[in-house]
């Protein structure tokens, strides 16, 4: 934090994209609570030599009691899976936002402003809201720490959790729908009582973690169902069908299969189908690309249904439809068009969401130049992600990403090696943008393989202020 002389204003850089904020009065509280934020070590990241950090729901728990326990005093519903539960989570709150309803959304990651995990209706939460809320969190935590309440101080995620279920409690919203941060069963925002748990595809991510395999994974994320519940999901990979099929079966919940709100067979990549909902025909038209969405929109309608059927929210047909039109949900297969380029953002960090990009990007003009940016995380499966998109490009320009647990250029370039593929490296994302833009004129150029590249890219090409923290 620099002084910026007289006036009481601040310069401050941002640790990951090294850009300058200028902060003046109220907003310094802001800018304190996002540097104290990203001081605190991610939970996915573990130095070299130290044990990783034991999670707990007791912890949250604790920290949640002495905030008045926030999260009883709204409704909620809990979604987990490997891919596709962000896009779920959006569609579904816009649908309840579209039916009248005051409802919260907490997703992770962020791409641009942490404030993007925290929304009511289509606003974020003001920076004066969250700093006011971050340093009562901070504050309560840290006493429980020295009264020996709590054995550590709580995670950045946990303190993200916290601010979230709290800001929701005092704007008194009808409904929130909380994304799972990993897993499920360990997650901070397991601590609620969901009425409605949704659970999207799974896949092999996070192994570390969560298991290695998918039944093991699957267990997991089976953790956010409760005794007598409701689980909504969609038929996958069998190993995953079946671990959920024995979690549900011991816990005696209710199964609903969201298949009825998937397209007709002969639909494919359709921009626009219908479904039958709630005794009517409405027109699907989802801003979110690719035939993968599908299956997200899906389990979002089934959750509304449900929602209404059960628990007598008042969610009409009309509503449903107008909720999926009005989607938000940025860096998900996103087309920008600039400068003569076609711009394709696309979070995919993982093998399953690389194949759904490639399925979503295979329309693209054979004939037109195409390039793809790339960077990913080093504990993701680099070389297959590299097998599945780089031989469908001309080029392939690596690029650096403002993350500890960020894959080596080293590591990057004989990924690329080991494919056949034309690739270089570039010293920034600026630069990467820049020589992408130059070589794809008339073409299209995609930006994948990490939360974090898409979120500086995207900033870039918006011409707005990078300010992503770690998470």
């Amino acid at each position: 934090m620099v002084g910026a002389g007289a006036g009481y204003s601040v310069v401050m850089l941002d640790p990951d994209s090294g850009a300058q904020f200028f902060y003046t009065g109220l907003s310094m509280s802001y800018a304190v609570a996002i540097e104290q934020l990203n001081a605190m070590v991610p939970e996915l990241y573990t130095a070299s030599g130290q044990p990783r950090r034991k999670f707990s729901l007791e912890e949250i728990r604790l920290l949640l009691a002495s905030l008045g326990d926030p999260h009883l005093r709204f409704p909620s519903v809990l979604i987990a899976g490997t891919n596709g539960k962000g896009s779920t989570a959006s569609t579904l709150a816009s649908i309840l936002t579209a039916s009248g309803l005051r409802t919260g959304l907490y997703t992770s990651p962020h791409l641009a402003r942490v404030n993007e995990r925290i929304r009511i209706g289509e606003a974020e939460i003001a920076d004066e809201e969250f700093a006011r809320l971050f340093f009562r969190v901070q504050e309560v935590a840290k006493k429980l720490v020295e009264d020996g309440g709590l054995p550590q101080l709580p995670s950045f995620f946990e303190v993200l959790t916290a601010l979230a279920l709290l800001y929701f409690a005092e704007a008194e919203v009808e409904v929130a729908v909380l994304e799972v941060g990993m897993g499920g069963r360990l997650d901070a925002t397991n601590i609620v009582d969901p009425m409605v748990s949704v659970i999207t595809d799974i896949s092999l991510d996070h192994m570390e973690w969560l298991g290695s395999t998918i039944a093991a994974i699957t267990r997991e994320k089976a953790g956010i169902l409760r005794r007598g519940g409701t689980l909504i999901t969609l038929p996958q990979h069998p190993e995953a069908n079946q671990a959920l099929g024995e979690a549900a079966a011991e816990l005696e919940v209710r199964g609903v299969n969201a298949a009825d709100y998937m397209p007709a067979m002969g639909a494919g990549s359709a921009e626009s189908y219908e479904v039958e909902v709630l005794g009517e025909r409405i027109e699907v038209a989802s801003p979110l690309r690719g035939t993968h969405q599908q299956r997200n929109v899906a389990l979002a309608i089934a959750a509304a249904v449900e929602l209404r059927s059960t628990h007598g929210f008042p969610i009409t047909p009309a509503g449903i439809a107008k909720g999926i039109r009005l989607t938000r949900w940025p860096g998900r297969l996103e087309r920008i068009e600039k400068n003569g380029v076609e711009w394709i953002l696309d979070v995919a960090h993982n093998p399953a969401g690389a194949w759904a990009l490639r399925a979503g990007v295979s329309s693209l003009d054979a004939k037109r130049p195409r390039t793809l940016i790339f960077s990913c995380l080093r504990d993701k499966p680099l070389a297959e992600m590299a097998q599945i998109l780089f031989p469908l490009f001309d080029r392939v320009i690596l690029a650096p990403i403002r993350s500890a647990r960020a894959a080596t250029m080293e590591d990057l370039e004989a990924a690329a090696r080991a494919t056949g593929s034309t690739a270089v490296h570039a010293d920034s994302v600026q630069q990467a943008l820049k020589w992408a833009g130059e070589c794809g004129q008339g073409g299209a150029v995609v930006v994948s393989g990490s939360v974090y590249l898409v979120g500086e890219a995207r900033s870039l090409l918006m011409g707005g202020e990078l300010g992503g923290v770690e998470g």
